[in-house]
């Protein structure tokens, strides 16, 4: 989606209004330990993809979509008294695969490191 000053700041508000949504008002178990990691809307703000990740593995993740779908519609209907927006966007959840990228480069540097030791110059 393109980014936009406006988008941008819809999207921070909507960040930190789910976020509170999810640990204030969804008792489901699924959603526990569920972070909001960014969020893009679109141009017209009719819809807002919303990153989300949590501990465990794939099952787990898949859980807490399954959650937040359910409970999308509450969500929704928190967002828009939360957040003054004429018309309040589709949600759309999704894993934000950022994370598990960031710890693939970690885990590959990391090897890297352990294979090839630095030398001293001294040598």
């Amino acid at each position: 989606m393109k980014s936009t000053p406006r988008t941008r700041k819809l999207g921070e508000a909507v960040k930190e209004a789910v976020a509170a949504i999810l640990l204030e008002e969804i008792a489901d178990p699924r959603v526990s330990l569920a972070t909001v990691t960014s969020v893009e809307v679109s141009s017209d703000m009719g819809l807002a993809n919303i990153y989300v990740v949590t501990h465990g593995d794939d099952e787990r993740q898949q859980a807490l979509i399954s959650g937040l779908d359910s409970a999308k519609n509450r969500i929704r209907s928190s967002l828009g008294k939360r957040v003054a927006m004429r018309v309040v966007p589709e949600l759309r959840f999704r894993i934000d695969p950022s994370v598990e990228q960031g710890m693939r480069i970690s885990q590959a540097l990391k090897e890297e490191a352990e294979r090839r030791p630095i030398s001293s110059d001294e040598e």
